[in-house]
């Protein structure tokens, strides 16, 4: 063992180089790919375009391409594949928009999604959170983008372009907030009553995933950390910390709906946080209840003129209709453009 220790330095430092080698060449690996699945993608559409091909014909022509380069180049080249490399060129005329920080997987889910707005504002934040692929679908199928804009009851344009252009953007503690939380990785059955400590409890067992369902820059404390007030001990359900904003992060867990003694509780937590915890570059603590239910009225009141950051949330167990928050948001953005032109 003592023989063995003696290497432990230099046996370490070769581990890196070879690491490091390896991650370099598949990012060129990868970066080659994107670059030859383009240039074939634009080949395809140049044809096309010079010969005028009907569909039928254009089909034929990729029926043809698909057979000779699957013979001579193996896997990789069905017909549908190809179609995907079309496609790639034609979303991305501009070589340089396409990231060699995604891989192709990324980009065939992607090019699934019709709404330019959508597909940028998914293809950013992959490229911030270091999404994978399964990160990056199980994001697409729960409907982060339609549940950030509506998480502040205030979707508009500018609130579209926004996330279309930079993805999530760090700056205000409200940038973090989603409506509804989606927790369908616990796999409870929606009508099964669950207690606080059981949810809690659920939810580190899975905590990888919790983390993404967070978003970008989480680090989680723990649970149950205390708060000790004249000799009485409380305890915080979660806390986390957010590294873009540098703050703590409180979670609140409510098996019921937003009740306003639950504000109350949290807003000492926050005081205590900011008094006894925080270090001097850290910026105020955040906190969040999540809850079964929130009545927007009730809501409005239990946390309106409070000088700390505390959001209310809903969470749920099973994915949502996708069709029904796309509706909300139009309705929103509708009730937007109404006002904008009474203005």
């Amino acid at each position: 063992m003592e023989e063995i220790a003696k290497y432990n330095g230099i046996i370490n430092e070769i581990k890196e180089i070879l690491q490091t080698a390896r991650q370099n060449v598949a990012r060129q690996i990868n970066t080659e790919i994107l670059t030859a699945y383009w240039n074939i993608g634009r080949i395809i559409v140049e044809y096309e375009q010079q010969n005028n091909a009907r569909a039928e014909y254009g089909c034929q022509t990729l029926r043809e391409i698909s057979k000779v380069l699957s013979q001579e180049f193996g896997k990789g080249f069905s017909v549908s594949n190809i179609q995907f490399m079309r496609r790639f060129y034609q979303t991305y005329q501009m070589q340089q928009a396409v990231s060699a920080k995604l891989s192709w997987s990324h980009y065939c889910e992607l090019l699934s999604i019709s709404d330019p707005d959508k597909r940028s504002f998914y293809e950013k934040e992959a490229v911030n959170s270091g999404w994978s692929v399964r990160e990056m679908k199980r994001q697409i199928a729960t409907s982060l983008y339609e549940r950030l804009l509506l998480s502040d009851g205030k979707t508009n344009k500018e609130t579209i372009l926004a996330l279309a252009q930079h993805g999530i953007e760090m700056i205000t503690p409200s940038d973090i907030i989603k409506d509804p939380y989606v927790f369908e990785f616990l796999g409870i059955p929606e009508a099964k009553p669950v207690m606080e400590s059981e949810l809690e409890k659920a939810l580190v067992g899975q905590i990888e995933k919790f983390l993404l369902e967070l978003g970008r820059g989480f680090m989680f404390v723990g649970t149950q950390q205390r708060v000790t007030l004249n000799n009485t001990h409380y305890y915080v359900d979660m806390v986390f910390y957010n590294k873009p904003l540098r703050a703590y992060v409180l979670i609140e867990l409510k098996t019921v709906k937003l009740l306003p003694e639950a504000v109350g509780q949290l807003n000492m937590y926050l005081n205590y946080y900011a008094a006894e915890v925080n270090d001097p570059d850290d910026n105020p603590p955040i906190g969040i209840i999540l809850c079964t239910d929130k009545d927007s009225v009730g809501a409005e009141y239990a946390l309106g003129g409070l000088s700390n950051n505390i959001f209310a949330s809903r969470y749920t167990y099973v994915i949502p209709k996708k069709e029904e928050l796309i509706a909300q948001v139009e309705a929103v953005l509708k009730e937007w453009r109404e006002l904008q032109k009474e203005d």
